[in-house]
């Protein structure tokens, strides 16, 4: 156990230090939110992979694989086809050169959109560092054979999360992402078949477990299967395609041909670990039947199922992409404060210290805020799926349209963010409030996913048609052609 921790922490010291000697870097404003748009292709590729493979990866998409088999994949397959539309976008999203979503969002929609959008990605942003937090507790009480508390790990964790993101900001999240995006890829790579040997093969492992668990939609997801596997795609589609996250990436990017290009190797890196980490969970499952928690499948599994020298690769992957996706979700919201409502109305026309200055104390708030949540958490699974909905609801479809839809106008925009945010939160209100009429957290059975979508995009488009088209100034920076 011992080594296990100690391999890990000395790990965790050796980027901390590399964090200090980035963050000697940092000066202006661009650099702690941008790193200076200076990251080649080969660090977009591995700071992407990085950012999107998460605690909702190895921790909620392993435990919800634990439960229904190689279903959970559709967890997975909403974002590879959000990440292959992406595509076309990159260099358009590069070419634009901001800071955060809210800098589109105000261009196409006005001022008001740049605030309610700002609102959902604040909420859903620090839900998702709530858990990351979280799962990084989980690690380490595995890790220590219970000798470290979930409470106390999670406490650490947040240390960590916090200390590096203040430090540097986007120069240590992108740099960091790139040997930890290496021993993600190690780790998925090597310990795939031992554990096919070690479980005995394929047949084996089919034999040891019910046949639902190799259905392309399991029967345990309620009384609506379809229904709930199409809600876990939408979700995590629809969270993709306008995560701020990725966007701050693509604006970090040296020039809109590697943001673009790195798009390329980013599905195949996601797809590959995202598969890996679902096979070893459903093989997880074969050996262990009766888990306490079935979030710590895959930890659990490379304590016990694997070479040491493996299973730490693979604890290690689980630690650093909780940290680096922690480190991702905690900077973005920060920067929306600084952007989209310190500098738009309080102080235009800040200093650059200051600004970076600020930044870092909202780091250490955010994060403090984020660590509360997660000490109240029951399910990583749940929370993820609420922040994945709200984000991909309130500003994916307005996102997409100011990129893509000439048509789209300021009041369909508007309206499109501000129904997303209503009807996401009223209905996770009502199934709290009447768990009797929600099975399962959806409201009358329903995925809160398929409403709040609905809403938002209905109202995009008529809204849109019903109004007077946008002027030729207020979309000609996306679309350099319009006449």
């Amino acid at each position: 156990m011992t080594n296990y921790i100690y391999i890990i922490l000395l790990y965790i010291i050796i980027l901390m230090c590399f964090n200090f000697y980035r963050a000697r870097k940092v000066k202006t404003q661009e650099d702690f939110m941008v790193a200076g748009r200076s990251l080649s292709m080969t660090v977009m590729v591995f700071t992407l992979v990085c950012t999107w493979i998460g605690s909702g990866t190895f921790i909620a998409g392993a435990e919800f694989s634990y439960r229904s088999g190689l279903s959970g994949l559709w967890m997975a397959v909403g974002a590879w086809f959000g990440i292959l539309i992406i595509y076309f976008l990159a260099g358009k999203i590069r070419t634009f050169g901001q800071y955060t979503i809210g800098d589109i969002l105000e261009v196409r929609y006005g001022k008001a959109a740049r605030v309610f959008g700002a609102i959902a990605l604040i909420i859903s942003f620090v839900t998702i560092v709530s858990y990351q937090l979280r799962a990084g507790g989980l690690i380490l009480n595995v890790v220590t054979d219970g000798a470290i508390p979930v409470e106390y790990g999670q406490i650490i964790t947040a240390v960590i999360v916090i200390v590096f993101t203040a430090t540097a900001g986007m120069m240590a999240v992108a740099y960091t992402d790139l040997p930890n995006g290496i021993i993600i890829l190690s780790a998925c790579v090597l310990s795939l078949p031992y554990l096919w040997r070690f479980v005995g093969g394929y047949e084996a492992v089919v034999n040891k477990l019910p046949t639902n668990y190799f259905a392309a939609v399991n029967e345990s997801f309620g009384s609506m299967p379809y229904l709930k596997a199409g809600g876990y795609f939408l979700s995590t589609f629809l969270l993709l395609l306008g995560i701020q996250s990725m966007y701050q990436k693509f604006y970090s990017a040296k020039t809109a041909r590697a943001a673009k290009g790195a798009v390329i190797f980013w599905i195949i890196g996601t797809i590959f670990v995202e598969t890996v980490v679902v096979i070893i969970a459903v093989f997880g499952a074969s050996l262990f039947k009766s888990l306490a928690d079935p979030a710590t499948v895959v930890l659990t599994t490379a304590r016990n199922a694997v070479p040491p020298v493996i299973g730490i690769l693979l604890l290690a992957a689980a630690c650093v992409v909780v940290l680096s996706t922690a480190m991702n979700y905690l900077l973005s919201p920060t920067t929306n404060v600084m952007r989209d409502f310190y500098q738009k109305f309080i102080n235009p026309k800040a200093e650059q210290r200051k600004m970076v200055l600020l930044q870092k104390i909202c780091v250490v708030i955010f994060g403090i805020i984020a660590w509360f949540m997660g000490s109240q958490l029951v399910s990583v699974l749940n929370q993820a799926f609420f922040a994945y909905t709200i984000y991909g609801v309130a500003i994916t479809p307005a996102l997409i349209a100011a990129l893509a839809w000439k048509r789209a106008t300021p009041q369909g925009g508007l309206v499109s963010i501000i129904g997303g945010i209503v009807v996401t939160v009223g209905l996770r209100i009502f199934a709290v409030v009447r768990p009797d009429l929600s099975p399962e957290g959806d409201p009358f059975g329903i995925p809160l996913i398929y409403p709040a979508a609905f809403i938002s995009i209905a109202s995009l488009i008529i809204i849109s048609y019903l109004t007077p088209p946008p002027s030729l100034e207020r979309i000609r920076i996306f679309f350099p052609d319009s006449k």
